[in-house]
């Protein structure tokens, strides 16, 4: 059984949940989002829960149990309150601001980046060395945050890079004489 998907989701106050069929749009203050799930679950909306089961007892059915109860959780709070990710740039002369609708990166390379910021996602510099993303969809917030992450990934010697806040760099020694 699963440990995810027996637990109901509780549906807070401003947001409308619409199912049909394996199609699911949740609309908030943030928003609105949708997610097709798979054929093996069935949902069930009373009042402001929903119940996710799987249709049969087949191993991809409890599978996608648990996966599709944490899809809509994540519609849900995403349209709710949305999501966030901050990320830190360690490094000399390293530091990034916003400049309208670009996010613009120096990282110690010959030119600055400039990253087009996505519709949807809120990107905020509120000093030159972190970086906050808000978001309501999470995938979207997590996959900017790895896209920025990536241009200058943290190194275990010094440090030096663009690494989320909560990250820890195991360090390395240096050359010895």
């Amino acid at each position: 059984m699963s440990r995810v998907g027996k637990h109901p989701v509780e549906i807070p106050s401003g947001v409308t949940l619409s199912i049909a069929g394996t199609l699911v749009k949740a609309k908030g203050k943030l928003g609105e989002l949708e997610a097709k799930l798979t054929d093996d679950v069935e949902l069930t909306q009373e009042g402001q829960t929903v119940t996710v089961r799987p249709r049969n007892e087949t191993k991809r059915a409890r599978m996608m149990w648990g996966t599709a109860r944490t899809v809509i959780s994540n519609l849900v709070n995403g349209v709710d309150t949305g999501f966030s990710k901050k990320l830190e740039i360690n490094g000399v002369g390293y530091r990034a601001q916003v400049q309208g609708k670009d996010l613009v990166l120096q990282l110690g390379y010959s030119h600055e980046i400039r990253f087009p910021i996505p519709d949807a996602i809120k990107i905020d510099s509120p000093d030159p060395t972190h970086i906050t993303i808000h978001g309501p969809s999470k995938q979207k917030v997590g996959q900017v945050a790895a896209e920025i992450r990536a241009f200058r990934p943290p190194e275990p010697y010094k440090g030096k890079g663009v690494k989320y806040e909560d990250e820890i760099i195991l360090r390395k020694e240096g050359k010895k004489k």
